[in-house]
């Protein structure tokens, strides 16, 4: 595994944050093709969800589907793409994918072979209403106590 030096996922540059705790991130990812890509990274250098204990690993899982929430909230995609491969990055990350029938890569994978030329460049008010449903998903997440066992 990379050290915390070479790892482009411990720096604070990764992207731009949508919203943090002490023990992970939401960024937004640069992707022309993907309006609201997000990446909940998790804070310390780890690699697999199996690494963290019980309580923080519900608590990945918890931002993860706060985020899938507030995407579909704001931007009323067909489809929701999650994803954790960490193969070219292994420090422990989940990929969030707004998906639509006319996207570039649609039915394929993101990653995968591209279909058809099309960009969904993210406008200022978009990412506005996505800031703010992810901050109210979060804030009503972390409302309730994750349950210890």
């Amino acid at each position: 595994m990379p050290s915390v030096q070479d790892c482009e996922l411990c720096s604070p540059i990764a992207g731009p944050v949508l919203w943090r705790d002490d023990r992970c991130r939401v960024i937004l990812v640069a992707d022309p093709d993907y309006t609201g890509f997000c990446r909940v990274i998790w804070n310390s250098h780890v690699s697999e969800m199996t690494d963290l204990a019980s309580i923080d690993q519900r608590h990945c899982m918890h931002v993860v589907l706060a985020v899938e929430r507030a995407v579909r909230n704001v931007l009323k995609p067909y489809k929701i793409n999650l994803a954790s491969f960490g193969n070219m990055t292994p420090h422990l990350h989940w990929h969030v994918m707004a998906r639509d029938r006319d996207d570039a890569h649609f039915p394929q994978p993101v990653w995968g072979e591209r279909q058809r030329a099309t960009r969904h460049e993210a406008d200022a008010e978009s990412m506005a209403r996505l800031r703010e449903a992810l901050a109210s998903q979060l804030l009503n997440l972390l409302s309730k106590p994750l349950l210890n066992h």
